[in-house]
């Protein structure tokens, strides 16, 4: 028998905390005032920059401050003080997944926001308020393309942070936890990124220019080659890029990745990166170009303002060329029927597994008690401080709209 979503309402209703699960969907934030700009700054030098760059911490906050002052030519004088939408998007985002979950889950499951960089937001924040709200069990759902330790990574990172902070020596409080990594090989998700940049060349460019001279660059969040040994996403967007481009080269052979980088010193990025990306395109005969980043679902300072600076640095150079600027995903009904589909097989599977029993400390024993075990092997050497390389700060979501780089 199949309920009807009115009918798991009335069954599904005042469900015990355990039958519940808070879906913690995670994105970066944007600040919406420039006076924020040097603490957002300092949270992204803290959380991303740290793990590839070779900047020493102490500089952190004096290098914020700076940064901030870039920040604001930017920000008053070339845009007019712009305000981002990438937070009213995000929270578009999480409404629309909640009401796709909960027509199928009632109120069994609730669909919480948090940011990487911006109170009151931030996953510290929103987890307190899931443990207020009698939740126990978590699906940490970052709503991020490529899934690495820059992107994805620094969700699972703060939602750690926070939960040890919440811990003590009885049992914790968390009585399941899951996880959605990247979307980046969903065919759902590729057919729509495929059909939306055929959509609009239909509407746009295909009564002017012959499909062999629409030149199509597929725009990817910029990853440093080396990062401390942390994965950066290369391959995953890699991945996503091929897989977007087979669905549309047989029609529109001119089509490359563009790498939205920001050029730190001393750091080798992905290339190419778009400017140049769509240098080659027009070389090969491109009359127009679209540029659609696959590798963002909410619109940002990087998709927005970079992009813009791009095109209009192209623009000044060839002149008769028409460029085409395409949205992300952002709020398409599609993409928020996509995405809380996702979710459906981990809310299931924490509805229905065995609750954890977790208590932190109990920890200092047992890992005592591991230490004299394996004391004098051989390939310890006894370094057993080797891998605290890493703690260097932890990195902050200005990976993607990150200022370090104007």
């Amino acid at each position: 028998m199949v309920a009807t979503p009115e009918k798991l309402q009335d069954t599904l209703s005042n469900s015990p905390a355990s039958d519940r699960v808070a879906v913690l969907l995670m994105g970066y934030g944007e600040v919406e005032s420039y006076e924020d700009f040097a603490n957002y700054n300092e949270q992204a030098l803290n959380l991303l920059t740290a793990k590839f760059a070779p900047v020493p911490t102490w500089i952190y906050p004096s290098l914020a401050k700076l940064l901030a002052i870039f920040d604001l030519h930017e920000w008053q004088h070339q845009h007019g003080n712009f305000i981002s939408p990438h937070n009213a998007i995000f929270e578009r985002q999480r409404a629309g997944i909640e009401q796709h979950l909960q027509e199928r889950w009632g109120d069994r499951v609730q669909v919480f926001k948090a940011f990487n960089f911006c109170a009151p937001f931030l996953p510290k924040q929103v987890l307190a308020e899931i443990q207020a709200a009698g939740f126990d069990k978590i699906l940490i759902y970052p709503l991020l393309v490529v899934d690495s330790i820059f992107t994805s990574g620094i969700a699972v990172e703060q939602v750690n942070l926070a939960l040890a902070a919440t811990a003590n020596d009885a049992e914790h409080w968390v009585k399941g936890i899951r996880y959605i990594p990247s979307f980046y090989d969903r065919p759902d998700y590729l057919d729509l990124l495929a059909n939306l940049v055929e959509t609009k060349i239909a509407a746009e460019l295909a009564s002017t220019h012959l499909p062999s001279q629409i030149g199509i660059v597929l725009m990817n969040h910029g990853c440093p080659h080396k990062a401390k040994g942390f994965t950066s996403g290369i391959d995953e967007s890699q991945l996503l890029y091929e897989r977007v481009r087979e669905r549309l080269i047989h029609r529109y052979p001119l089509i490359s990745i563009g790498w939205l980088n920001h050029q730190t010193p001393l750091i080798e990025w992905t290339q190419p990166n778009v400017e140049l990306a769509a240098k080659n395109l027009m070389d090969l005969g491109a009359t127009a170009l679209i540029l659609m980043p696959i590798g963002f679902a909410t619109e940002n300072h990087e998709t927005l303002l970079d992009v813009d600076h791009i095109i209009h640095a192209l623009q000044r150079k060839r002149p008769q060329v028409t460029f085409v600027q395409m949205p992300c995903v952002n709020d398409h009904p599609e993409f928020l029927q996509m995405a809380a589909r996702w979710a459906d097989s981990q809310i299931g599977a924490l509805l229905s597994e065995q609750a954890l029993s977790v208590n932190p400390g109990l920890a200092t024993v047992s890992s005592g008690h591991h230490h004299d075990h394996h004391h004098g092997h051989t390939h310890d050497h006894g370094h057993h401080g080797h891998h605290h390389d890493h703690h260097h700060p932890h990195h902050s979501g200005h990976d993607h709209h990150d200022h370090t780089g104007h």
